[in-house]
């Protein structure tokens, strides 16, 4: 790592794509730690508060919005990693869109995701911190301080650097998954199939509604490919940590959804903690102490890996010159990224004084990041089917994804809006860059013009002597 103060060496220039065959990047991050990383990210806060939220909508239909959920993000995913693994950068879906469309749509891809990060991570924390305002009152300062609590310690721990990021998440993630198949296992028994019934009380259109809301539990698959240059090995780690990843999202997914559907009852759409009602039911004890703690890991795993990867974004970003140049110190492989890492967490926290300031829940933080992920994920796609190879199961991966995400953009609807001016300031900014660049060129420079004298002029040397023929003369050339 460069130590503070010293010089950078300036950006190698564009080259030519990477090459699976080329050597793995020195990175340190296993298969098994990589699984963590994604898990957390994806299973996340979507465990917390989706599972009612979409029973609310669509009743027992809500399962058939999760299972479609859960097939879907295995092209996704499988997408991702494809491209991961043969383009591994710090840049991510970044990277990708500028191989395959160039700087601008680059720039645009990483604005939205690094944008995107700071009020997720908000909403995140916030919704943790209403499990704890649950289990111990206090009103909204309980909630605020918990936020605050949880995002200080992701700092940290990511300024630490991604070795302990990786140990972290792998005991976090082993934590939660016993955590949520023992409380899901427990309470089963209680499971009662009279409370599938009626299994479409609002009718067959509201899963599309359900989804909607599951939207949120997508974010997740794209974030690990922002490290996909700190694996051992890209090209073997990091698809086995997708395919594994996907597998045990999935069944958690569905078997937490199913088991608070089917134990809980009606009862599923007003529970303020489902899955804290779950965990009483099987286990006993205090259901809202048991509800704050399982948030508190959900949270802390889908921050860690979120944070982890918008550092290394930002980093690249102001190396490819798409944001400041001074944002791009530690992008490398092994190094930390402080100043981005610093930049997304200043931002997190603003966004947090902002909607405590007015008094409003996290759900536009929600959408508002869910849009932002929606445009990621469609450009990413889109680069895909340029850059991976046009035959085979991994087209039809990307084919399969693209078909899923025209689908998530038009339930994303108006919240589109967000990303659409995020893009219209990366291209300003670009524009603008692209102007100061100009200017600096033209000022820096000698141009040639004509002498206007027509030769060149010469001076004797003033020495209080004859100059004798060894003597220079001094030229001098006038510029116009």
């Amino acid at each position: 790592m460069s130590e503070p103060g010293m010089s950078e060496p300036p950006p190698a220039p564009p080259g030519p794509p990477p090459s699976p065959h080329r050597p793995a990047p020195a990175g340190r991050l296993t298969a098994l730690q990589g699984t963590a990383l994604y898990v957390g990210a994806v299973l996340g806060t979507g465990v917390i508060a989706l599972p009612a939220l979409a029973a609310e909508t669509a009743g027992p239909a809500s399962l058939l919005a999760w299972l479609a959920l859960v097939v879907v993000s295995a092209p996704l995913a499988a997408t991702f990693a494809a491209l991961g693994a043969r383009y591994p950068d710090a840049g991510g879906v970044s990277t990708y869109a500028r191989l395959a469309f160039g700087e601008r749509t680059a720039a645009v891809v990483g604005w939205c995701f690094y944008l995107a990060v700071p009020p997720g991570a908000s909403a995140a924390a916030l919704f943790a911190g209403s499990y704890t305002e649950a289990a111990v009152g206090g009103g909204t300062a309980t909630r605020t301080v918990t936020a605050v609590v949880l995002m200080a310690i992701v700092t940290a721990v990511n300024t630490a650097g991604l070795r302990v990021t990786g140990r972290l998440q792998l005991a976090l993630s082993g934590l939660l998954i016993a955590l949520l198949l023992g409380a899901v296992a427990l309470s089963l028994p209680q499971a009662r199939t009279e409370h599938l019934e009626p299994f479409a009380p609002h009718g067959w259109a509201a899963i599309g509604s359900a989804a909607a809301l599951l939207v949120w539990s997508f974010a997740g698959w794209e974030a690990i490919t922002h490290l996909a240059a700190e694996f051992r090995d890209p090209a073997r780690d990091l698809p086995r940590a997708t395919a594994a990843a996907v597998v045990i999202v999935g069944v958690l997914y569905l078997a937490v959804a199913f088991a608070v559907v089917a134990v809980l009852g009606t009862g599923a759409a007003d529970a303020d903690a489902p899955l804290g009602e779950l965990m009483a039911r099987g286990m006993g004890g205090n259901a809202r102490l048991l509800a704050a703690v399982a948030a508190l890991l959900l949270t802390i795993g889908t921050m860690n890996a979120y944070y982890a990867g918008a550092a290394k974004l930002g980093a690249a970003l102001g190396r490819d010159g798409a944001l400041p140049g001074w944002l791009g110190r530690g992008g490398s492989a092994g190094e930390i990224p402080r100043r981005s890492l610093g930049f997304v967490s200043s931002l997190a926290f603003l966004s947090l004084l902002v909607v405590t300031a007015a008094h409003t829940d996290a759900r536009p933080l929600v959408l508002l990041t869910t849009g932002s992920f929606v445009t990621v994920y469609a450009i990413g796609v889109a680069a895909a089917l340029r850059l991976l190879p046009r035959r085979g199961a991994i087209r039809a991966a990307a084919l399969a994804a693209l078909v899923a995400v025209a689908a998530l953009l038009v339930m994303s609807g108006r919240y589109l809006l967000w990303p659409l001016g995020v893009a219209g300031a990366a291209l300003l900014y670009q524009r603008l860059r692209g102007r100061v660049k100009a200017g600096r060129g033209k000022t820096g420079r000698v141009e040639a013009g004509p002498v206007k004298t027509g030769r060149v002029k010469t001076r004797p040397v003033k020495t209080g002597r004859v100059p004798e023929e060894s003597d220079t003369p001094v030229e001098v050339a006038e510029t116009g």
